[in-house]
């Protein structure tokens, strides 16, 4: 095994979190910072194209291609579970929605684990700090940061009809996703610039790589942490065909994701003791919610077809719609070729008692069969609509020791009786919004799941036939008060039980934020790297002299840990 050296700080994961981690961590030239990542660099034309979305899911040259098990809730299918898989991670191949969730997510968070830092109060500031929105700064909203905020570049006559329909189906006009409450349907606000994606790596990575106390390393594939005497130590990674030993001198910070951070942890000893055993690996740390309490959105992806009106299924399916809207980019970034997956978003109730809007939409001018299917050659559109508080948990297991083995991935999909009833009432929604006069000029006919399809029991097993992940996967290390058993990290994110390792991505969430979760994966990692530098100045501080202790002292304390940031 070949020395890689020591660093103070080693980031495992170079998506979204690693990114952030390790801009915020580098910016003191006195730290020393080495990021791994298993995939390549962000530099293939389609990663940054918009629409390359469509070659980039599915391509294990950027993404892990997992699949889960076969699920009972799918009726037996086994379905593609999209990771990022280069640098900037799932930024790199998401629909590049800008979505925080709903303010009760987060005080949600403050309440199940006691601390109210990740209330909403304390969170919108490190949502703010990092942002350069479109429209400038306001009390919600931040300018001049990294992760750019920007109005999608085309509009579609069919998704404003559809908006207009919800609007007469009583779901109100909102222009602003992100303000706490996020009913209403309108325009989705996507992570662009000028047409081009955004991703973590741009916004964060590229600006810091400049700082010769980062080091990246790319195609290194994490094997295990190491442990000595109850403290991580350092890390084994696989890279140009040799295996390497780095050594931490502070900490480890598994920043892996929702599958990823959870299988480096089994692999490293620290996990539920019977999954270890089966594997061979001797148990370090008993955890027994390392891979558990997986949550996911699970999209029902209801379909119409449609007369006299335009959508992406005509011009795809021709060539001089293809050479028309190449020509549209190149000359103007805008397009098709410049739009996220979904452009429309609905946020509604999927019944009376339920407080805040539990279901998303994703409303696309254009169907397929199934992700990778060319679109359909008649003219249709997509209405995903998805559960944003499944009461479903499903689990994430490695098979071997070999970290080269896709883990077993169960999301464990409509197994309550409360997500299939939720399932039959967001298709029932669906339908009243295309019934509406809005939409009657264009003859909307159900092409799936089927209009003779109704009642309950029908319509939950036709959930399971048309469902799909959205790619939302979070949990599988929740953070959780000191007594709760089920608990993988603490509210300060470090490891039960062991010392000198932390997780900060999406696998940290008690339950899954309401919408998309790629920004508040990057305010998690925002606030781990701000609790990172607090604690290493903690430790780092000289003890206090109380009887001589100057009032400015714990001021200026706090003037340099900002100025590190």
């Amino acid at each position: 095994m070949q020395d890689r050296g020591s660093f103070d700080y080693i980031i495992v994961g170079g998506g979204t979190a690693g990114c952030v981690l390790a801009n915020r961590l580098s910016r003191n030239p006195d730290v020393s910072v080495l990021m791994l990542e298993a995939g390549g660099r962000d530099n293939w034309h389609w990663i940054h194209i918009p629409v390359g979305y469509l070659y980039c899911i599915g391509n294990p040259r950027t993404d892990w291609c997992y699949r889960t098990e076969p699920e009972p809730g799918l009726n037996g299918r086994s379905i593609l579970y999209a990771r990022g898989r280069v640098l900037g991670g799932c930024s790199s191949i998401n629909a590049m929605i800008y979505m925080r969730g709903q303010a009760g997510d987060y005080d949600g968070w403050a309440s199940l684990t006691g601390d109210a830092g990740w209330s909403w109060e304390q969170v919108l500031p490190l949502f703010r700090e990092s942002e350069d929105y479109w429209r400038g700064a306001d009390e919600m909203h931040g300018a001049g940061g990294e992760w750019r905020v920007e109005r999608q570049r085309l509009r579609w006559d069919l998704l404003d009809r559809f908006a207009d329909a919800a609007e007469q189906a009583g779901i109100p006009h909102c222009d602003d996703f992100n303000r706490g409450n996020n009913v209403g349907v309108g325009q989705f606000e996507v992570n662009q610039r000028s047409g081009l994606r955004w991703n973590a790596s741009k916004a964060f990575l590229r600006p810091a790589l400049r700082r010769p106390n980062l080091t990246v390393v790319t195609e290194a594939m994490l094997d295990r942490v190491t442990l000595e005497e109850g403290r991580a130590s350092g890390v084994v990674f696989e890279h140009e065909g040799a295996r390497w030993h780095a050594r931490s001198r502070r900490e480890v910070v598994l920043a892996a994701g929702s599958i990823g951070s959870p299988a480096i942890l089994q692999r490293s000893g620290v996990g539920p003791p019977e999954v270890l055993r089966e594997c061979g690996i001797p148990v370090q740390q008993p955890l027994a919610g390392v891979g558990a309490n997986l949550q996911d959105h699970l999209q029902l992806r209801t379909i119409f077809r449609v007369q006299g009106i335009r959508t992406l299924n005509e011009s795809a399916n021709s060539l001089l719609g293809k050479v028309r809207m190449g020509v549209e980019y190149a000359l103007f970034r805008s397009g098709p070729l410049s739009m996220a997956p979904s452009q429309l978003g609905l946020f509604a109730h999927s019944g009376p008692e339920v407080a805040t809007p539990d279901l998303e939409y994703h409303v696309q001018p254009l169907s397929l069969d199934k992700f990778g299917d060319p679109l359909h050659r008649f003219p249709a559109f997509t209405a995903s609509v998805c559960n944003l508080r499944p009461e479903s948990r499903g689990t994430v297991f490695i098979r071997s020791r070999e970290p080269r083995d896709p883990p077993r991935i169960a999301p464990n999909y409509l197994s309550t009786e409360g997500d299939r009833r939720v399932a039959a009432a967001s298709i029932r929604l669906t339908r009243r919004i295309v019934g509406m006069p809005a939409l009657a000029p264009y003859r909307p006919e159900e092409y799936l799941p089927g209009s003779s399809l109704e009642s309950d029991e029908e319509l939950a097993h036709a959930a399971g036939d048309i469902g799909t992940t959205i790619f939302h996967p979070v949990g599988t290390c929740r953070m959780g008060r000191d007594t709760d058993h089920g608990a993988v990290v603490d509210t300060r994110l470090r490891v039960r039980g062991l010392q000198g390792l932390r997780v900060v991505d999406a696998s940290i969430m008690p339950t899954v934020t309401s919408g998309n979760t790629n920004s508040p994966t990057v305010m998690i990692a925002e606030r781990g790297a701000r609790m990172i530098l607090e604690d290493w100045q903690a430790e780092a501080a000289p003890p206090v002299d109380v009887a001589n202790e100057r009032p400015d002292v714990g001021h200026s304390t706090s003037a340099r840990a900002g100025s590190r940031r």
